[in-house]
């Protein structure tokens, strides 16, 4: 029997391709990556051997998640097209090394997920086997054509399950499907296809609603080290947290409770196809906000300029599964260049879905209140900028001078 490490979640979806993998004669090894969705993990152990998996790995990657993506992702303030912080995005990677991992220790040829044909997922999870492992074999039954002739829906899902006894949770309540893990919870298809439909109270797991949001505001300060958070302060009640994992734990809390970090977008998929998406990010939110206004005090205006260039590609990056590139590398040294005197403290105040600085102060702030001051010279003497202003008005004037010799009738008529 050939073996094969099966991403598995313990859903309709790969409880049905974990059985149909095991009648296709494979010996099925399921991995299972807890990057914090919130899951009985044993009851998803027992599921997988009683389905027919031969051996089940539960991995707990939730601190190496936070270092080693989405702080990284942070340095880069990566958004997709400027309002995704890329939740699923960032946790595929990390599941897709483990994965390869694992096939390594079992000497598995074959390693398979559950995502689809059409989605963003199938081109993380695949992309990242093939650069971290360029023999491995790749078995995606949604782009099988047996598979796809014999599942042609979610009723042949169910009848199968129904067939093979494995329980499964075929629920109307939620007519959507989500993705939960640490930096969000995501809800998209079904009934919010319609992009003009308001989601219901009830599709919101993680934030509270305004209306039920405390009608105090939470202050909070977040401590930076080279772009990195390394701790968290409640001025509220004192609470101090400086573990990475706690740190955004506590962040997700906090948001969650006042309603920060939603999200309502239509995106473009890398195949080409938009989707609706709806989003839950508290701590992401919070933490780019607070980052972001840091680096206005301690980085540089070129540096700044010159990274902000690379957000979009980066996130592009990020979103089309190329984490694991030689262009991700340059990108990711780059920022980390960049990062180096990101130090310092960021003042927030969090009220009924609102993250509002208040303040900030480092000790490599390039800010000198005395240069900025209106009230004060503090030694920039203002008569420099006639100069200024005249070198660089230079190449305008000689522009002028050639449109008006093209167009002397059309060219600005009302600014004459």
């Amino acid at each position: 029997m050939k073996k094969i490490i099966l991403a598995y979640s313990g859903g309709l979806d790969t409880s049905v391709i974990l059985k149909w993998l095991k009648n296709k004669g494979f010996e099925v090894i399921c991995f299972v990556g807890n990057v914090g969705q919130n899951e009985d993990f044993e009851a998803i152990e027992k599921k997988a051997l009683a389905t027919g998996a031969s051996k089940v790995y539960i991995e707990d990657l939730r601190e190496k998640f936070v270092t080693d993506y989405i702080f990284p992702a942070l340095h880069g303030n990566a958004l997709y097209e400027g309002r995704y912080l890329l939740g699923t995005s960032l946790a595929r990677p990390i599941l897709a090394k483990k994965q390869i991992e694992i096939a390594a220790i079992e000497g598995a040829e074959y390693v398979s997920h559950g995502s689809t044909g059409k989605g963003n997922d199938q081109v993380r999870f695949e992309l990242a086997y093939y650069a971290l492992n360029p023999d491995i074999k790749i078995l995606a039954p949604w782009k099988e054509p047996e598979f796809l002739e014999q599942f042609k829906g979610r009723t042949d899902l169910i009848n199968y399950a129904e067939e093979w006894d494995i329980p499964v949770k075929a629920s109307k309540a939620k007519p959507y499907s989500e993705d939960e893990n640490l930096l969000h919870i995501s809800h998209e298809a079904g009934i919010l296809e319609d992009t003009t439909l308001r989601p219901d109270k009830n599709v919101f797991s993680w934030t509270q609603a305004i209306d039920d949001t405390p009608n105090k505001e939470t202050q909070i300060e977040i401590h930076f080290e080279n772009g990195t958070p390394v701790k968290v302060v409640n001025k509220n009640d004192g609470t101090v947290h400086t573990k990475a994992l706690d740190l955004f734990l506590y962040l997700n809390q906090l948001g969650s409770e006042q309603g920060v970090g939603r999200v309502d977008m239509v995106e473009n998929r890398y195949i080409g196809i938009k989707s609706r998406g709806v989003y839950e990010s508290p701590a992401g939110a919070i933490l780019w906000e607070a980052h972001r206004d840091l680096e206005g005090l301690a980085m540089d205006k070129e540096v700044t300029h010159l990274r902000d260039m690379l957000i979009p590609k980066f996130a592009e990056l990020i979103y089309n599964g190329y984490w694991f590139s030689p262009e991700m590398d340059f990108l990711m040294s780059a920022f980390s260049k960049s990062q180096e005197a990101i130090n310092g403290v960021v003042y927030l105040s969090l009220y009924k879905g609102n993250i509002i600085v208040t303040g900030r102060e480092s000790p490599t702030s390039l800010y000198d209140q005395d240069f900025s001051s209106m009230e004060i010279e503090g030694g920039f003497d203002a008569t420099d900028s006639k100069g200024f202003i005249n070198i660089n008005a230079i190449r305008l004037k000689a522009h002028y001078l050639v449109i008006k010799k093209r167009k002397p009738y059309e060219w600005r008529k009302d600014s004459v």
